[in-house]
Formats: structure tokens, sequence, C-alpha cells
């Protein structure tokens, strides 16, 4: 879970629910700065645990290079509605149709961005539709399944989601978790400190959802040689340190994507909250040189 530091909106960005064709979707939408030419749209989408907060930290940085970005909800997520008991919604390709009804409302083409699940399911959608996206950034997302170390922490969710409320789970989560995990993370969940903001997105995010997301996770086909079929600019991005998927394992689906490789130091599997300053000009720079 990137933990982002503060839930509040960045200045000029608007929090509300996006009607598409697939429903609403809770967004955090920020604009292009002022007296800066716009130059694109950009959709982003969060990881496993995670929300449209967690690309606070990025906002008026895009912002002042020329994008609008819009952070999302995705189905079941956070603020954005979804079945609590049905994993059927959450399957990879009704997310990513939700994707593709998304980059339509907000005005496609657009580029689009994927944290960790986030990424698997940006994929997904450029796989189903590549027309509506200029390029897709993969930030701290690998090929396929997570690494061994955090598929048992998955599993270890998914045990207590059978028999505990979201509220059990947290406060199970919070007497086991050590002070070192807390201030380091380094993984999906990262250490999920007992912050009231955490609480109420934890709280928030429908079981079903992490359920069908961790299957995703531990299960999931490497799909990097159709990715590479679809003849879209690809930038894979990671932290310095990964421990969801191994660094080295970035670099090398990078280098079968032919795509841009962008290793940011001192992050660890959230970049984007880690070294925000560094993440926003990497990402900007790659959708200036990616254009239409």
């Amino acid at each position: 879970m990137s933990r982002p530091p503060s839930f509040t909106p960045p200045p000029g960005a608007r929090a509300y629910p996006l009607r598409t064709a697939r429903g609403e979707f809770a967004v955090v939408d920020s604009p292009v700065g002022d007296g800066v030419e716009p130059k694109g749209v950009a959709l982003l989408l969060p990881g496993f645990t995670g929300s449209k907060e967690d690309f606070n930290p990025l906002h008026e940085a895009f912002g002042a290079r020329g994008y609008r970005t819009v952070a999302v909800d995705g189905r079941g997520q956070y603020e954005t509605d979804g079945p609590a008991d049905d994993e059927s919604p959450y399957a990879q390709d009704e997310l990513a149709r939700d994707v593709l009804a998304l980059a339509e409302t907000v005005g496609a083409p657009v580029h689009l961005l994927g944290h960790s699940f986030g990424g698997h399911v940006a994929r997904a959608a450029v796989l189903l539709d590549p027309t509506p996206f200029v390029s897709l950034t993969l930030m701290s997302s690998g090929p396929a399944e997570i690494s061994a170390s955090q598929q048992q922490r998955v599993k270890l969710l998914r045990d207590a989601l059978a028999v505990m409320s979201m509220a059990e789970v947290w406060d199970a989560i919070q007497a086991m978790e050590t002070p070192e995990e807390t201030e380091t993370g380094g993984g999906l969940d990262e250490g999920l400190d007992d912050r009231a903001d955490l609480r109420r997105r934890w709280l928030g995010t429908k079981p079903a959802q992490l359920l069908a997301a961790g299957r995703q996770l531990c299960g999931g086909p490497d799909r990097v040689a159709e990715l590479a079929a679809a003849h879209l600019p690809v930038h894979v991005l990671s932290g310095s340190r990964d421990d969801t998927w191994p660094v080295p394992l970035l670099d090398d689906m990078a280098v079968r994507l032919k795509a841009r490789r962008t290793v940011i130091a001192r992050a660890e599997h959230s970049p984007n909250t880690d070294q925000p300053a560094a993440t926003a000009k990497a990402i900007a720079d790659f959708w200036d040189d990616n254009s239409r």
C-alpha cells in the first residue's frame, strides 16, 4: 500500500465521482498549471490496497509540465463502489473495460500509467484496445506473478478475509507489524500504518476486489510478448529496490518490450511516494517524448 502524505487533493485538483458508460468512478482530477500550455491528459491507476490518493504527490509536477492528470479508484477500491462478495466483476478483462470507458470519458487519446496491480490492469486495457492510448507507463509492475514472499502475504490476507471482517483484518495487521516494516515497507502492503485515513481507505475497499486482485497477482500470465506486439511506447519505471518484482526482472521486461527503463534511486515499491520529484520528472519526460 502506498502511503501518500495526505489524502487532501493538491491545490487546484478536484475529487469527484466521474460518470462513465461503465458507471461512476471516484477520481482526483488535477488540471494543467496556470499559464502552462496543455500537452495532454493522463490516467493513473493505483495498485493493490491502494487508491487515487497515491498519486497526490505527483499532480502538481505533472500540471507544471502541461499535463492534466486523472487518478482513479478502480472498481471496488476505496471510494468507487463494487460488490463486496462477488469476484466476477473484478475479472481483469472487466477492469480493463472500465479503463477504456474512463479514457473515453476524459477524452482520448491519453497517457496511461499503472502502479503495481494497476499496471496489470493497464496492460490488459491496452491489449483489449490500444487506440485510446498514447503511451503506457508500468510503475513497479512486473511481467507475471509476484515474488514468492509476496505471494505468501497475499495468501495470508486471503485466509484472513475468509474468517474476519475488514476491520478485524486491519487490527490483526497492526498487531503483527514490526517497527521496521512500518518504517521501511517495500512490498505490496508496505506497512499499513495506523493512520485514520489509511484505515478509512482499507475499510472502504471491497473484500472481493482484494481477493480477485490477489489471485491475479499470484497467478497472472506473462503477457509481455502480446504487449510488445501492440507497438505502443512503454516506460518501465521502478525504485532501486523492490520486493514484489525483483529489479532485474523488471530490467529484463523492459528489454523484451524495447521500453524506456527508469530506476529511481532511494525508492522502493512506491516511487510515487518515496521519491515523487524524481518520479514525476521521469514520467513527464517520457510523455514529452511520446506525444501526438
